[in-house]
Order: structure tokens, then C-alpha cells, then sequence
């Protein structure tokens, strides 16, 4: 269970102005549940926990055992919440250096998420050698950076397997019934799982669509789904902790904040900021409004951004950071003869606690520069933990989204460089486009 703590925050505010807020919230959670908001048909993701498709969910669990026993490499390929939720989780879980790690589980790389052909190259040279699987996740099958890679790495593996092994090394999330890679699974005998009508890309992590990789990473995507059940559970009883953040977000905002800063002190979660930066980015920025998300790990960036925030952001930006209760990996700090760093005085102690007080100094701190901060914690960073905070957050941001007199459940403005793209690389149909936009490049 996600707890919220704004001990810092409260005197800080406007009492009235806040239950104001926290009224439009109540109002906000009504939406939801009565779905009769803006974008109700993708509310798929709020019963997620408790209504998923339990066949599907057994199959995933089983093609992942095979996976794991006949690849040495998953090529994930995918972009936006079709990658960055799988590779949240697993670098949470697993470690940022999970590749590098001794395991018995399948190195897991990430493509389609650029247009880098040096970035493509690479991952072709890293799967020299090795016995392949590829999960490529896309509703559509023609979005160009996943399609493009696909067409890479479907190439490999029909070059290097026969045609029976090649169709058993394919794994497609996509569309139930229609679309591009939907026909091409059916035709060539890929494995097929689906990416659901009613759960856009940012909310699919705990679909089929994030679900797979992770198992083959081995996770255990049970515990992962009860720590999301749980926190479901609690949110739709009225939880109070996903409510006053929300309301908080929306009174910083109405109150000029700009940016939202997620903190975590455990590098292994700068790949959860980034989901959590989708997660908010395309959820709120439209109609001119929304908070801008970025992040930090601390301490790392307080040695590089920490000048800023301590003396500047205060009229800019307000923190959430993400805390741990418990450290199951700990590690006790030595003497050292002669003392030569000065540290002696922390011998015998827990890194754990020396990463506390560094969090409680750095909470204090910002909040005198006028910082606020919020924190919240669960009690351990594993897979129920990890189930409970993506719930949270994508419960509170819907919520925060409704409050904020939005569609949290739209993107409307990613379409617009594609066209551009699509224009400027000769696509027919689009000639007309094309004239115009080299006119206004000069070239």
C-alpha cells in the first residue's frame, strides 16, 4: 500500500484554498467512477487488477518459460508506454545492469523506441552469436519506429531458424481482432497476445503489453498484480492518499507551479521516472495546461542540479519522491585505517541509513529554499511495492486529469510531427505537405 506524507507541505498552503481543491477532486473521483468523463472507453485499466484475463495471463506465464529456456536475447520492441513500462519495472526489480548481471534469465534489450540507426546497429552486433526471441508490441503494426525495427529483427530470425523455428521465436502484442501485425501473425503462426481496446498505451503496463517482457526478466507477475489489486482496492474506498496528491498537484498548479520533480533515491528507478513522465506528460499537457514532468535520482543529481533547485525553484517546481520503508540489500561501512577520508565516524552503520539522512536533509533543505515535497513509500521496493505504486500513479493521475478539466486519456498532439515526418520523406498522399513544409525549411 502506497502511503502519502505531506507533513511539509501543509503549513505551507492555503487551508482554504486547498479543501476548495480537494473538493473538485471528490468531484473528479465521481467522474471516473461513473465514467462519464472525456474518454471513459479507456477506463479498462482501473478493474485491470482484478478482471484480467486469467487464460491470457497463463499463457504469457508459459511463453516466457519458453522463452527462457530457448533464447539467450528478448529483442522488446516497441515505443512509448509500449516499452517504457516493461523496462520501468525490470531495471526497478532486476537493476539498471541487469544485461550485465550473472543469471539464468535471457538478456532483454529495447529497440523501436528511436530512429537511430546507430542504436539499431548496436543491438544487431549485441545478438550475434545467440539464440534470439522477439516480442514486438504495437496495436497497429505501421507505427514507423517499431515497424522499422521489427522489419530488422524479423529478417534475422527468418534468416537464421527454419520456418517452423522462426514462427515459434515471434511473440506479436497487438490488436484482438485487426490490423497489419494481427494479419501478418495469423499468416506466418506467431503467438499473439493482445493489447486492449480500452487501455491506452500508458496505462498497459500490467497488460500483456509490459506483462511478458517482465516475466522473462523473472519476476513474479503475480505478486506484481496482487500489489496492484491491493492498491485498487483501496483507491476505489476512497483512499486518501491518491486524493490529496492529486489535490495538491492542481493547488501548486492553480498556484503557478510549473514542474513536478519526481525524486527517487535508488538509481535503479530512473526508468520508473520516465514511465511516470509519460504517464503525466501525455496525460495532462494538452488544452495549455498540465504540470511539466521531469525527475532526478538523488544524490546523484543533487551534485549537478541541486544548485538550481535549492535556489531557483522555488517559484518553478514543487518534488515528489518516492521512499522505500526497507533495504533488502544493505551494506555496513567499515573502519579505515588512518581515518584518511574523515568517515570513521560512520562505522558500522547501514548505507540504508546514511541514503535516509541524506533524503531527510535534502527534504529539509528544499523545503526552507521553498521547495515543497511530498513523499511517498511503500514498504519494499519488489514486486508489490512496484504493483502498488504503478496503480497509485495511474489512478491519482486520471483523477488529477479530471481536476485539471481534462482528457486524461488522449494524445492529440503526438500525431502532429508524424505527419510532418510522413510528409517530409515523400509518403504519397501527402505531396501537397511535403512542398509547403521544404518551403518553410528553405530547402
Amino acid at each position: 500500500m502506497v502511503k502519502f506524507n505531506d507533513t511539509y507541505v501543509r503549513p505551507l498552503i492555503n487551508g482554504g484554498e486547498y479543501k476548495n481543491m480537494r473538493q473538485k477532486v471528490s468531484e473528479a473521483v465521481d467522474t471516473l467512477k461513473n465514467k462519464t468523463g472525456a474518454g471513459s472507453d479507456y477506463l479498462g485499466w482501473v478493474d485491470l487488477p482484478e478482471n484480467y484475463d486469467r487464460d491470457e495471463f497463463s499463457r504469457i506465464k508459459e511463453a516466457a518459460e519458453y522463452i527462457k529456456n530457448n533464447a539467450d536475447v528478448l529483442v522488446v520492441i516497441g515505443i512509448g508506454g509500449s516499452y517504457l513500462g516493461a523496462r520501468a519495472v525490470i531495471e526497478a526489480l532486476k537493476s539498471q545492469n541487469y544485461n550485465l548481471l550473472k543469471k539464468d534469465t535471457p538478456q532483454i534489450y529495447f529497440i523501436g523506441n528511436s530512429i537511430s540507426p546507430s542504436s539499431l546497429n548496436e543491438i544487431v552486433s549485441l545478438c550475434e552469436g545467440k539464440d534470439i526471441a522477439v516480442n514486438v508490441i504495437s496495436k497497429s503494426g505501421t507505427t514507423t519506429e517499431p515497424a522499422i525495427a521489427f522489419r530488422v529483427f524479423r529478417e534475422l530470425v527468418n534468416s537464421k531458424y527454419s520456418k517452423e523455428e522462426a514462427a515459434k521465436r515471434i511473440f506479436c502484442t497487438t490488436d484482438k481482432n485487426k490490423g497489419t501485425l494481427k494479419e501478418l501473425a495469423e499468416k506466418e503462426g506467431y503467438a499473439t497476445f493482445v493489447v486492449p481496446d480500452d487501455v491506452g498505451g500508458r496505462y498497459s503496463v500490467l497488460t500483456a503489453v509490459g506483462l511478458l517482457p517482465i516475466a522473462v526478466a523473472g519476476i513474479d507477475i503475480d505478486a506484481l498484480m496482487k500489489g496492484a489489486l491491493d492498491e485498487r482496492n483501496a483507491c476505489l474506498s476512497g483512499d486518501e492518499a491518491p486524493l490529496s496528491y492529486a489535490a495538491y498537484r492542481n493547488y501548486f498548479y492553480k498556484n503557478g507551479k510549473r514542474l513536478e520533480c519526481f525524486i527517487s533515491y535508488e538509481p535503479c528507478m530512473a526508468m520508473f521516472n520516465e514511465w511516470l513522465k509519460q504517464l503525466f506528460a501525455e496525460s495532462e499537457g494538452k488544452d495549455g495546461k498540465g504540470l511539466f514532468p521531469v525527475s532526478c535520482i538523488f544524490s546523484t543529481d543533487l551534485h549537478s542540479l541541486g544548485q538550481f533547485i535549492q535556489e531557483s525553484g522555488s517559484t518553478l517546481m514543487f518534488e515528489t519522491a518516492v521512499k522505500f520503508e526497507k533495504c533488502e540489500n544493505d551494506y555496513v561501512i567499515k573502519t579505515q585505517e588512518g581515518n584518511l577520508d574523515g568517515l570513521n565516524f560512520l562505522s558500522g552503520e547501514n548505507m540504508s541509513v546514511v541514503n535516509e539522512k541524506a533524503r531527510l536533509g535534502t527534504l529539509l533543505a528544499h523545503t526552507d529554499g521553498g521547495v515543497e515535497n511530498f513523499v511517498l513509500s511503500v514498504d519494499n521496493l519488489d514486486e508489490y511495492g512496484i504493483g502498488s505504486l504503478i496503480y497509485f500513479f495511474e489512478y491519482a493521475c486520471a483523477v488529477s486529469g479530471y481536476t485539471l478539466g481534462i482528457n486524461p486519456f488522449n494524445q492529440p498532439g503526438v500525431e502532429s510531427y508524424k505527419k510532418n515526418m510522413f510528409a517530409l520523406l515523400g509518403k504519397p498522399g501527402y505531396e501537397d505537405e511535403k512542398e509547403r513544409l521544404e518551403k518553410q525549411l528553405g530547402l
